[in-house]
């Protein structure tokens, strides 16, 4: 792997004014120098894409199947180097990174499928009055520059998400990953190269947020804004992008109901793994566990027992569950939440400690509902867990969040199952499974402050398409 990175535009490396130092979250050493782009670079690229996409948009749907599947399958060949980038610079289990591959080579797949099937529909004319001998229909059209920020947690998969549906619709796109992670996106240039995508059609710009994010949601040549990362943010490229089309992921504080009747014994594990995989820094991680009055002692006893089982160590190592959060910032705003809800009254049943870069897994009970790790996302391996006496209760102590962007129920009854499904104010609801749960083919985004617009690959691709009607008069 390159120890010095360029930035790539117009399908060639471009040396940048200034480098940036790449630390290992877990040993804090340097495992490359990052180019940073300015906002220069940022127009240099958007004028490339641009110019790119007056000839790609006349690509073949069948080419631009074979350049994705292409790409699916280079990734794949190569999966376990990208697996230890992912490891290296996120400091992501290998195991975690394995399966992030793994999930990225299908979502390519899929955007290889997606290109396929990109249709219309007829409209019925002489349904109204005045319409008659006459013909209507619509086509989808490729909107043209799509800018995507992205974030450190799932540098391939997440950029996939992006990168997938763009060139499948026929769009060009330029990319600024994560500043944590953007080695997982930069490789990408050499991946797509050798599958085939004409140049400019990708560009990857890594650099600050703050002095890159107005041209990229402002630029006359962008028509389509995508971004997944915090609220605060969202809200500012939201007021930046106006009219564009936007797509918003701002994360989560995803709630499970554990209901009454449920087999405590066969909840554990899974409920576990969806509080703290990746060290709970996934949107759509566990925060927040209710469970019936019933099984709440028993619960707990259970999953604290279990997560004191977690393996803390590096992320190379296979047996390691828990590694460095992101950076020292962050793990020092999550102790602090910690720390502010003890203080308010709340029980560490395990964890709340350092090995290292790394915070031991945390259960919290008694947490004070005004406290911050019940109120925003800690983004940490932090879980805070409720008894409840009745359904409705559990409802509305999950809906009482400004985030709605996964939940999870588990019961034994169907009916109850519908009742909460309909209640709970989330974008999706995973019934008898925990809302940690995704897979790169279903609607996939948020209500309320977790933002707007659909993620999945085919769902994501409508929104990055105009729709035009066209209709033929076919005689007097």
């Amino acid at each position: 792997m390159k120890k010095k990175w360029q930035l790539w535009i117009g399908g060639k490396w471009r040396e940048p004014k200034e480098y940036e130092a790449l630390y290992n979250p877990h040993t804090n050493e340097e495992i490359a120098q990052i180019g940073q782009a300015e906002p220069a670079d940022a127009v240099e690229a958007v004028v490339e894409a641009h110019a790119a996409f007056q000839k790609f948009r006349g690509y073949p749907a069948h080419a631009r199947a074979k350049i994705l599947a292409k790409v699916a399958t280079i990734m794949e060949e190569r999966s376990e180097e990208l697996a230890k980038i992912i490891a290296l610079e996120a400091a992501k289990s290998i195991r975690n990174a394995r399966e992030e591959i793994s999930r990225t080579v299908q979502t390519y797949r899929f955007a290889a499928e997606a290109a396929k099937s990109n249709y219309g529909e007829q409209i019925p004319m002489d349904a109204a009055e005045g319409g008659e001998k006459r013909f209507g229909f619509t086509i989808k059209t490729p909107i043209g520059v799509v800018t995507a920020i992205t974030p450190f947690n799932f540098p391939f998969n997440l950029v996939a998400h992006k990168v997938g549906p763009a060139i499948a619709a026929g769009n060009s796109i330029v990319l600024k990953p994560a500043e944590q992670t953007p080695l997982s996106a930069l490789v990408l240039a050499e991946i797509f190269k050798e599958a085939g995508l004409p140049d400019g059609v990708l560009n990857i710009i890594p650099g600050k947020g703050d002095v890159l994010s107005e041209v990229l949601t402002t630029h006359p040549h962008v028509k389509k804004v995508t971004f997944t990362g915090s609220v605060e943010v969202g809200h500012i490229i939201q007021q930046q992008a106006g009219f564009r089309k936007l797509t918003l992921e701002l994360g989560s504080n995803s709630p499970f109901i554990i209901d009454e009747g449920v087999d405590i014994d066969q909840v554990i594990e899974r409920s576990v793994m969806g509080a703290f995989s990746f060290n709970g820094q996934v949107c759509i991680s566990i925060q927040r566990i209710y469970v019936h009055q019933s099984l709440y002692q028993k619960f707990v006893e259970k999953f604290v027992s279990r997560t004191k089982q977690l393996v803390v160590g590096s992320p190379l190592d296979e047996d390691t569950n828990i590694t460095a959060v992101i950076s020292k910032k962050s793990l020092d705003r999550i102790q602090s939440w910690i720390a502010e809800a003890v203080q308010e009254g709340a029980t560490i049943e395990c964890g709340g400690k350092t090995e290292g870069n790394a915070l031991l897994p945390t259960v919290l009970t008694n947490v004070n509902r005004d406290s911050k790790v019940f109120r925003y996302e800690i983004f940490g391996p932090v879980v805070c867990i409720f008894p409840f006496d009745t359904l409705d209760d559990a409802i509305n102590d999950a809906n009482d969040s400004r985030y709605g962007l996964n939940s999870g129920i588990m019961t034994p009854s169907l009916e109850r199952a519908f009742y909460a499904a309909e209640r709970l104010e989330t974008g999706g609801v995973i019934v008898n499974d925990i809302p940690t749960y995704r897979i790169d083919n279903m609607p996939y985004g948020g209500w309320k402050d977790s933002g707007v617009g659909r993620e999945g690959i085919k769902y994501a691709m409508e929104e990055m398409m105009e729709q035009k009607f066209i209709s033929f008069k076919t005689g007097e």
